[in-house]
């Protein structure tokens, strides 16, 4: 075969290879139709350093008790829990600290009766804490449960991570015949860094019949009605919960080498309504 002929036929295997490698690209992308949101909820935190958050966002849950998972906290509303840095950032923070009984303080904040939706993309920018035992969240609960107790309601699960697994989160959701340790989960990883490194955005696109699950907006899970094992009761408004628990059936308990205190750091919360 000739020279000319050799790199003719070099040249088109190298085309079909790339074509190849992009179409793969592509796949893994999970490319999804673009959608137009405007924004309907937000806090970017912004404040003096050492307030408490946005009282006419969040309300605070207090107390211990085990929150049902064997948990070690006590949710305070002190701003040793929950402060803005003054940066236009919430720190959460888990303390080691004898308080109302338990050995643990830390905080949850919700807008329970302040804000609700259903459906839309909710997004938080955050950097998580790290250490065996440590619970961090961003999750939401119908705004039904008074009326209609969990699991009922429904529980959509945003992120959450064990502090042991810093390079792993976690989406899932609850409901009547699926919860607990029968959550409708998936596991994502980094394949290089740390959750607790650097903020990531962690969010769901919400519709009816799907939602889709993203970190810094790759789509890895999309739940519908066809992946639970009960009832389907993501069609009702849900409010919006961030915690730092500690201890609990999720991630085991801590160890002599969990650092304290520990803070979870949230940039921002956006809601937003798909035109």
């Amino acid at each position: 075969m000739k020279k000319d002929s050799k790199n003719l036929v070099l040249t088109a295997v190298c085309a079909l290879l790339l074509l190849t490698m992009a179409g793969c690209k592509k796949e893994a992308k999970q490319t999804l139709p673009e959608r137009s949101w405007q924004l309907a909820w937000s806090d970017d935190f912004d404040g003096a350093a050492g307030t408490a958050p946005d009282n006419t966002k969040w309300v605070f849950d207090i107390g211990a008790g085990g929150w049902g998972n064997s948990e070690l906290q006590y949710y305070t509303n002190r701003t040793s829990n929950a402060q803005l840095d003054g940066d236009g950032k919430l720190m959460i923070t888990a303390r080691s600290e004898s308080f109302g009984g338990a050995g643990v303080t830390s905080a949850r904040i919700k807008t329970k009766d302040l804000f609700a939706q259903a459906y839309g993309r909710f997004e938080a920018r955050i950097k998580t804490p790290t250490g065996p035992g440590l619970w961090p969240a961003f999750w939401m609960l119908g705004s039904n449960i008074d009326a209609t107790p969990w699991p009922q309601c429904g529980e959509i699960d945003i992120m959450e991570q064990r502090g042991q697994e810093p390079n792993v989160t976690h989406g899932s959701v609850h409901g009547p015949g699926y919860s607990g340790g029968n959550a409708i989960t998936k596991p994502y990883g980094l394949m290089n860094g740390r959750f607790d490194t650097d903020y990531h955005i962690y969010a769901i696109e919400w519709g009816q019949g799907y939602i889709d699950y993203f970190v810094d907006d790759f789509l890895y899970q999309r739940i519908t009605p066809e992946s639970v094992t009960g009832q389907w009761v993501y069609d009702h408004p849900f409010y919006i919960i961030l915690n730092v628990a500690v201890g609990g059936n999720f991630v085991g308990f801590p160890t002599t080498g969990t650092p304290f205190p520990q803070s979870m750091y949230i940039d921002f919360v956006k809601v937003y309504t798909q035109n």
